[in-house]
């Protein structure tokens, strides 16, 4: 099952730094906090993506390794057949003061692809993930399902920004017990 759905994200780091219109002009998020990052987050919505075409239950894991780098977990379920990519990421400006929510994500060796964390509220609830293009959005958040009066701000706010949100897919999540 992992090499399935490694296998299919193959094509994300090929487009990640492809032609695609710029978020260059869309500053990440400043006083990043990597260690209040870590943990579980749900994927609420995304642009289509052929590495995630029919996953649901979504899920990505962050835990913060002792070198400093973050391991990755992403998991979902594909016709009710677990799926998952295992991967590492760092910090893109280590050394920038305050530090700013951009990493740097492999799933494959030496082939790193852009993460730009682009909003992120206080509380880090949720988040809001692109690359370095506006193909590729992801809205996470800490629960399984977002209130409809932010997910519907959040989309406004990313539409302002030139995303195409009417092609946001929402996957399955499961229900809290």
């Amino acid at each position: 099952m992992k090499s399935a759905f490694v296998s299919l994200l193959t094509p994300l780091f090929a487009l990640l730094s492809g032609c695609a219109a710029s978020t260059k002009e869309i500053p990440a998020v400043g006083n990043f906090d990597v260690p209040r990052y870590m943990g579980k987050w749900y994927e609420i919505a995304r642009l289509p993506q052929s590495f995630e075409r029919d996953l649901d239950y979504v899920t990505a894991n962050y835990t913060l390794r002792e070198d400093g780098r973050v391991r990755v977990l992403n998991q979902g379920k594909r016709s009710g057949k677990p799926a998952r990519a295992e991967g590492v990421a760092k910090l893109k400006h280590p050394d920038a003061r305050p530090v700013t929510g951009e990493l740097r994500v492999s799933f494959f060796g030496p082939f790193y692809g852009d993460y730009k964390i682009i909003e992120l509220p206080e509380d880090y609830r949720y988040a809001v993930v692109t690359s370095g293009t506006k193909e590729y959005l992801w809205i996470l958040s800490r629960s399984p399902q977002m209130p409809r009066e932010q997910l519907a701000g959040i989309t406004a706010r990313l539409k302002a920004l030139g995303f195409a949100t009417e092609k946001l897919e929402y996957p399955k999540q499961e229900l809290p017990e």
